[in-house]
């Protein structure tokens, strides 16, 4: 009986009671061993309290991290939506703008170009940046390089070709290729490669790889999408319920 009463009362604390108003620490050992015992068999005898249990944290770990994501977003804004140097396609006047981490030999990012590519043709009021953001080694670099300094030399169409002809390479990203890229699109190779490592474009790398450790991206693609942070791949049909998402919150 006694048994009973400690680990009724203990437990009905434990579970009802303000976390100040228990102290498990005051409790002798037999008192202890009885409330960690009534505990156990209450768990298994009703399992779906601990899944309860779980699912609850989960979400409050999800919204906290989401108000984390949220808060960075607004201390960043305008590193990240309007930086002065990085490339803006799609609708420039768009009601959503979708920013994109990319790295080149990235082949996630690869396999995501043709459906972000659909993605902004076929909605048409998409507002679309490129943030360089070479992590996989110094062919990354090269090719971030490259664009950067193009977009600087010839503009930013040819800054699209060479950033589409790039995500669409099957081979190395070699100082080959793209000598090869500069020649199909009939643009200045030489004064481009002349570019390429300026203190301009050394900057810009830096500066979208300081942003990145900021926002904890640790890999590509990594997507903002509105006010959304998409951390990897997903395909066209997600991508569209997100922008559908957006424009709905937006009223």
């Amino acid at each position: 009986m006694l048994r009973t009463t400690i680990a009724s009362i203990a437990l009905m604390s434990a579970l009802a009671a303000p976390a100040a108003a228990f102290d498990i620490t005051e409790m002798s050992d037999q008192e202890r061993s009885i409330f960690r015992s009534e505990i156990r068999d209450y768990l298994l005898e009703n399992p779906e309290v601990l899944m309860e249990a779980i699912q609850s944290l989960e979400a409050r770990r999800n919204q906290e991290a989401v108000a984390a994501e949220y808060s960075m977003l607004e201390d960043n804004r305008d590193a990240i939506f309007n930086d002065g140097y990085s490339f803006v396609g799609g609708n420039p006047d768009g009601d959503v703008t979708i920013v994109e981490f990319l790295d080149y030999r990235c082949s996630f990012c690869k396999r995501a170009f043709p459906e972000v590519e659909e993605l902004i043709a076929s909605d048409g009021n998409i507002r679309f940046i490129v943030k360089e953001f070479p992590i996989l080694g110094e062919d990354s670099v090269l090719g971030s390089r490259y664009a950067i300094a193009a977009k600087m030399v010839e503009g930013d169409e040819a800054y699209k070709d060479i950033h589409d002809m790039l995500m669409l390479l099957g081979g190395a990203l070699t100082e080959g290729s793209i000598a090869r890229i500069s020649k199909d699109l009939e643009l200045d190779h030489d004064a481009i490669t002349a570019r390429m490592n300026d203190d301009d474009v050394s900057a810009i790398i830096a500066s979208n790889q300081a942003l990145g450790r900021t926002l904890q991206i640790q890999g590509t693609p990594t997507f903002i999408m509105g006010d959304n942070f998409v951390r990897g791949y997903v395909d066209l049909n997600q991508m569209r319920q997100i922008v559908e998402s957006i424009r709905s919150e937006q009223g």
